[in-house]
């Protein structure tokens, strides 16, 4: 055989064993431009201020790591409070004119920063992904576009803020912290709507990656936006509480772990800053029968190997039918197999590297737990690169609803597989967790779909898909996934105050939490006693003695303790005694809207509308009885009375109005399909009223909060409570459902320490002192329940801005968006 001949068929055999094997060779991204801009640092980065780099002097400095490689590629400033009042004070002076500016004028100034993206969007995702060691096709096709998209709907938002918005303005400085796992799109989450509503900026961003939001400040001034509207401080956790206690940043805006979300509500609790957290997840696959399986399985890669795993979102928890158990987990492991891990430039690879050696011993540690705990756990440990921080694809069974791998935030590549049987129960174990985050159902049954999605109580639910965003819809989470949206129009709420509010002027005395409520019930009066009498046949009698009862669960009840708190007018007589109420008085009262809820939820919204409107008929024919009564309690005029009676049945009536016009919308997303939102009501809400306007306040405060579906527990008017108590006949004529409203009296402090304490009860209503509105927000950590306080400041209830405005509604309903594509006729 000729050497020509033998070199032709090894070059043949070469090539077949190539189509044999259909291996993948390498294909790496360039990182050329990237190392080009941390050689112009000379790999030395200070703090991005003013538009300019500010490096103080003897400050420690923090190397950033490739966690595909190991290798430093620069040295960033460890931030400290001099550098975190510098920020402040840039975006303090910056706030002055950027308030001010047009929307028009905003809004070009964000189409230019979209616009300097994209030119620089290879740069971008390479840097992006040598900081976090997430692939480079995620940095470069989903991040960095998603970057872009935010920027650009925002512009549209600034543009429109007179229009869309005019009944808000822009905070002031707002203080962003954001995580490790999104670096560059987490930022871009908050600056973008906090910028288009006028508000500017002090970043903080994770202390692993801190590379792309360095670069991003760069872009910024580039695209022309004025120095100190966007700055960027480096640091240490603690360089973010800094910023987040400072005095003159007005607004938190946080992503991270639960734990630091509740640090961060407690440091802030009683400065009036405005606060929202998007939080942990563990979030629910449920896959049904009625699914297509094999879509089924790419959606689980998705869900849960996008990104490491490092996704608040990730579909972590895997429930399957049981039917299809078996099969499905058989068809994921097969599956796991041909996952890829590699270097985080490879564009051929699945998975990267996990972001810090912390972060890889903690999903090592978790895993480990389960396999003590007796589960099963298959990894597919092939082809993992030797060097750097890479964890294999893991998928565990055998385990328990209480095992600690489905019970707590891995936040790694490691799913977690329980089966179920019907619908019902899918939707119990779905809920079956602290988190709210996010969830997926997946099923050819769009009815089932559906129902499934509107049970789950998440903020957002995907159908048939997971992990998909965008700008035109909000993202957030329900109970200790925090509260807030980044996104939509919803998202806009988080960076602006009514028109009418001022900053708050918060000047609280430390507040004892341990001894904050602690109460003495009252003793008997006999001094100042106005004992009424009646002539019956010529004889003066004295009128027989009422004492108020507590109402909830839809009738009169006693307090648990035998104490009554006496109510005394204006004149110093006491004209009536209320039941002083306790804890177990509270515990009773929320048991009974946990019992309501779910019908008064199930109820059509045309339903609610009508009883409203049934109650303002009720109270329109006690309209004398209860201007008399006001005026006993209070000692104002008869032409005062008249008004708050009359205002309080107007408002009764506005609210009834918008029983069925707040339900939602269908954002304008992205995605070939429909992303429904839907107003989710809250929950139980516990409401404390104010003492001025004691009819119109307490009103004003029920009746939003029940005709978007919520139920709850209310404590009126401390001074006047009598007329909340007579309103409770009203209820009852009017088909309102029990435990839809409950009343309980008594020391106001005393009710909300129990109420803020309260495992269930989502959100707290405090317009009380500015001593309560402290320990409210800081007690509310807890269980990251939403807050409403006023800090002590009182507001005019009889104007329709401060009585009535869209914040009521921002406050009675939390947002659910719902994704279903489509795609069976034509192609996308």
């Amino acid at each position: 055989m000729s050497k020509e001949k033998a070199k032709t068929e090894k070059k043949d055999e070469d090539v077949a064993s190539i189509f044999a094997a259909l291996k993948y060779g390498p294909a790496p991204e360039a990182d050329n431009v990237a190392r080009a801009w941390l050689d112009d640092h000379g790999r030395q980065f200070g703090h991005f201020i003013d538009n300019k780099w500010t490096i103080p002097e003897n400050r420690k400095t923090y190397n950033t790591i490739c966690p595909s490689t190991g290798e430093i590629l620069a040295s960033t400033v460890q931030g400290e409070k001099e550098d975190v009042d510098l920020a402040v004070s840039a975006a303090r002076r910056a706030f002055e004119s950027w308030s001010k500016a047009s929307g028009h004028y905003r809004a070009r100034i964000l189409y230019s920063i979209a616009r300097h993206v994209q030119k620089h969007m290879r740069l971008l995702s390479v840097i992006e992904s040598l900081d976090n060691g997430k692939p480079i096709r995620e940095s470069r096709d989903s991040d960095i576009p998603t970057v872009i998209r935010h920027l650009y709907h925002h512009a549209g938002w600034a543009q429109l803020m007179d229009m869309e918005m005019a009944n808000w303005k822009p905070i002031g400085v707002v203080g962003a912290i954001v995580p490790w796992n999104f670096p560059l799109m987490l930022l871009t989450w908050k600056i973008c709507p906090a910028l288009a509503m006028g508000n500017t900026v002090v970043l903080k961003p994770a202390t692993y990656t801190r590379l792309s939001a360095l670069l991003f400040g760069e872009i910024c001034a580039e695209a022309g936006l004025p120095p100190g509207v966007f700055n960027v401080v480096t640091g240490a956790g603690s360089v973010g509480s800094m910023l987040a206690t400072h005095p003159d940043v007005d607004k938190v805006g946080f992503t991270g772990s639960t734990e630091v979300g509740q640090l961060l509500r407690r440091a802030t609790a009683g400065t009036g800053k405005k606060l929202s957290l998007e939080l942990g997840g563990k979030s629910p696959v449920i896959v049904f029968e009625s699914a297509d399986l094999d879509s089924a399985v790419e959606g689980v890669v998705d869900a849960i190997w996008f990104n490491q795993g490092q996704v608040c979102s990730a579909g972590s928890r895997l429930l399957l039918q049981e039917s299809i158990y078996d099969d499905f987990v058989q068809r994921v492991k097969s599956r796991m197999s041909h996952l890829r891990l590699g270097h985080c430039l490879d564009k051929t690879i699945d998975m990267g590297a996990v972001v810090d050696e912390s972060q890889l011993k903690s999903i090592e540690e978790l895993v480990q737990s389960a396999r003590l705990e007796g589960a099963q756990v298959y990894q597919m440990n092939a082809g993992i690169p030797k060097k750097g921080l890479y964890y294999p694809p893991t998928l565990i069974t055998g385990v328990q609803t209480v095992s600690r791998v489905v019970v707590e935030e891995i936040f790694g590549p490691v799913v977690v597989v329980l089966p179920f049987r019907t619908a019902k129960e899918a939707i119990e174990l779905g809920n079956n967790t602290k988190f709210g985050l996010a969830g997926s159902v997946w099923t050819e049954n769009v009815s089932l779909g559906l129902e499934v999605a509107l049970s789950l109580k998440a903020g957002s639910i995907w159908i048939n898909c997971h992990n998909l965003f965008d700008a035109a819809a909000g993202f957030g989470g329900y109970r200790q996934s925090g509260y807030g949206r980044d996104g939509g129009k919803e998202g806009l709420y988080e960076y602006v105050r009514p028109r009418w509010e001022g900053r708050p002027a918060v000047h609280s005395s430390p507040v004892d939490f341990k001894k904050f409520g602690d109460t003495i019930p009252s003793r008997p009066t006999f001094e100042n006693v106005d004992i009424a009498q009646l002539l019956i046949d010529g004889i003066m009698l004295p009128t027989i003695d009422r004492t108020y009862k507590m109402y909830y669960g839809g009738s009169q009840q006693r307090p648990d303790a035998p104490y009554s708190r006496p109510i005394v007018s204006p004149s110093g007589k006491v004209i009536g005694h209320v039941g002083e109420g306790n804890r177990k008085d509270i515990r009773n009262a929320v048991e009974a809207a946990h019992k309501a809820a779910p019908g008064w939820g199930k109820r059509a919204s045309h339903n609610r509308a009508q009883i409203v409107l049934y109650l303002v008929e009720n109270l329109e024919l006690r309209r004398q009885e209860f201007i008399g009564r006001l005026i006993l309690m209070t000692g104002c005029t008869e032409e005062v009375a008249k008004q708050e009676v009359d205002l309080s049945i107007q408002r009764l009536f506005h609210w009834g109005a918008y029983a069925d016009k707040y339900g939602g919308t269908v954002q304008e997303t992205t995605l070939y399909g429909a992303t429904v939102k839907v107003h989710d009501p809250v929950g139980v809400i516990a409401i404390v009223c104010p003492d001025d306007h004691p009819l119109l306040a307490f009103v004003s405060l029920l009746a939003p909060a029940i005709v978007r579906a919520n139920c709850i527990v209310i404590i009126p008017s401390q001074k006047h409570p009598l007329l909340a108590l007579d309103l409770y006949q009203v209820f009852d004529t009017s088909d309102l459902p029990g435990g839809v409203i409950n009343i309980v009296t008594g020391d106001q402090d005393h009710l909300t320490k129990y109420l803020t304490e309260h495992q269930d009860v989502q959100s707290v209503w405090y317009f009380g002192s500015a001593q309560g509105s402290a320990f409210v927000e800081y007690t509310s950590a807890e269980n990251v329940k939403r807050t409403w306080v006023n800090y002590g400041q009182s507001r005019d209830w009889t104007k329709p801005d401060q009585g009535q405005g869209e914040e009521f509604l921002y406050h009675s309903i939390q947002v659910k968006n719902i994704w279903i594509p489509m795609g069976d006729i034509y192609a996308n």
